[in-house]
């Protein structure tokens, strides 16, 4: 295969996809690791797309209108997810009540979370498994489930939320702006988002440096809105902003 058709091939993947790992790539072009790696600098380095740890995300030329599926989603910026769920354990105190939303960097926070007087209430099926084969008291919230998400959503989740006040909240999103604030690509997700933060004395986003400056098509809250834990960020701007924290 000539360069310049595999270099456009991978650009062509990435965006029908969102984000790609360089194992799906390898598979779906039958070509070497070090060849995609390789790809993929190049094509940071022209713009064409966005290099991550184990991966590639599009390049946000529009908004964002779909979810990519949770096993890809599991594989990128797995060591910046890790950090943001480690440093995120670190501030729940013992006896608290949380809410853990549905996502892979919230489902990492379910991991490290060892403190069995803390009750947790989430919308995550693997989450939920998680926690209560930990011994952790654990409440699922009830309504339909979203596949590509494993997010469990509707007017029967949010009848089951409101019934709840949380000492903190830890949420996900896919984009993060100043102006644009947080967005996913669902409106039923989102709904169940804003009203979980509207009950949570202290709101926390969980997000690596892939989700800033990126747009979804519903936004869930305002930027200023809660405060946002990430690691290895590019831009001085979101460093400037008091409500960040970089692990």
């Amino acid at each position: 295969m000539l360069i310049e058709t595999r270099l456009n091939t991978i650009v062509n993947i990435v965006e029908e996809k969102g984000s790609v790992t360089i194992q799906e790539l390898m598979e779906l072009m039958d070509v070497s690791e070090s060849t995609i790696r390789r790809s993929i600098k190049t094509l940071d380095k022209a713009g064409r797309l966005v290099k991550v740890h184990g991966g590639a995300i599009a390049i946000d030329t529009g908004i964002g209108t779909k979810d990519n599926d949770v096993i890809s989603r599991q594989k990128l910026n797995r060591e910046d997810k890790i950090k943001i769920a480690k440093y995120a354990a670190s501030i729940i105190k013992p006896n608290e009540f949380i809410f853990i939303d549905a996502g892979t960097t919230t489902e990492i926070l379910a991991e490290m979370i060892t403190d069995k007087s803390v009750t947790v209430v989430t919308n995550g099926i693997s989450h939920a498994k998680i926690l209560a084969a930990k011994g952790i008291t654990t409440f699922l919230l009830g309504g339909m489930l979203k596949q590509t998400t494993e997010a469990v959503v509707g007017e029967e989740a949010i009848r089951s939320l409101n019934k709840y006040n949380f000492t903190k909240g830890f949420f996900g999103t896919n984009g993060i702006g100043i102006s644009n604030g947080f967005s996913t690509p669902e409106d039923r997700e989102a709904i169940l988002k804003e009203n979980a933060m509207s009950r949570s004395k202290e709101v926390f986003i969980l997000a690596d440096k892939s989700k800033f400056e990126f747009v979804s098509s519903v936004r869930f809250g305002e930027f200023r809105d809660a405060t946002i834990i990430t690691t290895n960020l590019n831009s001085d701007k979101y460093k400037m902003c008091a409500n960040v924290v970089e692990v």
